[in-house]
């Protein structure tokens, strides 16, 4: 039998720093957020008159600036990945601030930026990294040994270490994980792990290069106390 735990399940999340810039030139973020991506003149010049580019893994153009003119009045040439999501800030140009913002970042935008000044032949580099944290699906099934703890991350970006905790925080033994490569470093865990005690228990998925945590929490029926429900599941 497949049962859903009648008792309330909760849900976690444990965000660390985002957008969290490592090592100078690196930016972990996750889906759904906004990004700024830095690039500035330490002499704080004035670059309203010059012309500057910002691309994806040299290929595709992410946003372009010439005196003014530019993709969000009417220029053409951006790629279409970026369209309608990336802007300037145009009140820090006289600062000599070349800064771009993606909005709704997607798990596609992660790659490696550059951003050109033409006209003096500088370049500044930096790397998008952004991650996909789906939260983990519980289902509990009855066995003649105890409850079968079962949970489900899909699409998960990047591959994340997926646990089972009791109560005390204490890592539950478990069977070994099955894990599925999706195309667009896209990944789907399942863990099993069987209990026979009756209690709270979390399954637990850690992203540690987008610093994200998350986790469901379900109560699992000891012996004899089984018995089918459907519970409302309050997003907050």
């Amino acid at each position: 039998y497949v049962f859903i735990s009648p008792a309330e399940r909760r849900d976690g999340d444990k965000d660390f720093d985002s957008p969290l810039l490592k090592g100078g030139n690196r930016l972990v973020v996750r889906a759904g957020s906004d990004v700024v991506l830095p690039c500035s003149f330490s002499t704080k010049n004035n670059i309203e008159p010059i012309r500057f580019v910002w691309r994806k893994n040299g290929r595709q153009e992410v946003f372009l600036y010439d005196a003014g003119n530019h993709y969000n009045n009417g220029r053409q040439g951006q790629d279409e990945q970026f369209k309608g999501r990336v802007s300037h800030f145009p009140d820090e140009l006289i600062n000599g601030n070349a800064s771009i913002i993606i909005r709704n970042t997607r798990q596609s935008d992660s790659g490696n930026y550059t951003c050109d000044f033409l006209h003096i032949h500088q370049r500044f580099h930096i790397e998008l990294l952004v991650g996909v944290s789906p939260r983990p699906i519980t289902t509990l099934h009855e066995r003649s040994d105890g409850v079968l703890l079962q949970c489900e991350v899909l699409g998960a970006s990047p591959k994340p270490v997926v646990e089972w905790w009791d109560s005390d925080g204490n890592i539950l033994p478990a069977h070994q994980p099955t894990i599925t490569e999706r195309g667009g470093n896209k990944y789907d865990v399942i863990l099993n792990a069987t209990v026979t005690k009756s209690g709270d228990y979390r399954c637990v998925s850690t992203q540690k290069e987008i610093y994200s945590q998350i986790y469901t929490e379900t109560y699992a029926p000891g012996p004899g106390e089984f018995y089918l429900n459907i519970f409302l599941l309050t997003v907050s």
